[in-house]
């Protein structure tokens, strides 16, 4: 009985030990997967900070409804809302044999707005053809000015609020590179439950201003303060209704990220954004 009892003594400080092996290696496994994991994290934390180091370019291409009753070439009316394909001339529809004649309003509007950016008016200005093909695009080219434009060299001076807090007033000016006259094009209707597209062309015509400002701004809260104070020039101008809801003002982004000292980074274009919130979260 005593070499018995021996024995099952023996077995059980035999497992009291395994147990505690079993418990020091479970603490010692986890302790070499805590620390793999701190080794892992630090990459993180240096991947991180370089991203901080990225800094952004933003340049914007703003296209500014002209208020006007007829479109840029044509006599057709402007209205929002109309029945689809009702304000529609022969050539809005470029039906052959038709011509342009040149909406004096959009010209005196184009030359207004220009001077309160301090653009210089060119004295002479020509149109040009861009060719591209789009189902609402009539003639398979839109008439636009990209060589000889109506003015050119401006500047946008503008505020927003930034700093450290976030509560500071910086003001800052972003340079236009050009002002130009060009048409609109129609506007495609998608019918998801017929997957079909359908094309109004009560747009189609409608003079544009197009405003192409350098790449002098760095995040998106910088572009929505300059499209906002853009917006509240034209409104007082008179020369744009700057709706965003209704189309009058469309914006596109143009961004790309790089390195303080490097080459500038590849241009992302961010097309047809019509509302200053989504510009800023777009960017």
């Amino acid at each position: 009985m005593m070499a018995a009892s021996c024995i099952a003594a023996s077995e059980l400080l035999h497992n009291i030990k395994l147990i505690a092996y079993q418990k020091a290696s479970c603490v010692l496994i986890r302790r070499m997967s805590t620390s793999k994991l701190q080794c892992s994290r630090q990459p993180l934390v240096k991947a991180e900070s370089a991203l901080q180091q990225l800094v952004g370019v933003v340049g914007l291409e703003i296209h500014a409804q002209i208020s006007s009753n007829t479109k840029l070439f044509s006599g057709s009316s402007v209205r929002f809302l109309a029945p689809p394909n009702s304000l529609v001339s022969f050539f809005d529809a470029s039906l052959p044999g038709t011509l342009p004649v040149l909406n004096r309003r959009c010209v005196e509007a184009a030359v207004m707005t220009a001077l309160a950016l301090n653009c210089t008016i060119n004295k002479k200005s020509l149109f040009d053809r861009k060719h591209y093909f789009y189902a609402d695009l009539p003639a398979g080219y839109q008439i636009t000015q990209q060589r000889r434009p109506i003015a050119v060299d401006g500047v946008l001076t503008y505020s927003f609020l930034g700093g450290k807090k976030g509560n500071q007033v910086i003001r800052k000016k972003v340079h236009i590179k050009q002002i130009q006259l060009e048409q609109d094009s129609g506007k495609s209707l998608h019918d998801d439950a017929n997957s079909q597209t359908l094309i109004d062309l009560n747009r189609a015509g409608i003079g544009l201003m197009e405003l192409v400002m350098e790449p002098d701004m760095s995040c998106g809260e910088e572009a929505a303060a300059a499209v906002r104070e853009l917006q509240l020039i034209l409104q007082a101008l008179g020369t744009c209704q700057g709706n965003m809801s209704e189309g009058q003002l469309r914006v596109d982004a143009n961004v790309s990220v790089h390195r303080p000292g490097e080459p500038l980074g590849i241009r992302t274009e961010v097309k047809n954004i019509n509302s200053i919130r989504y510009l800023a979260r777009a960017i």
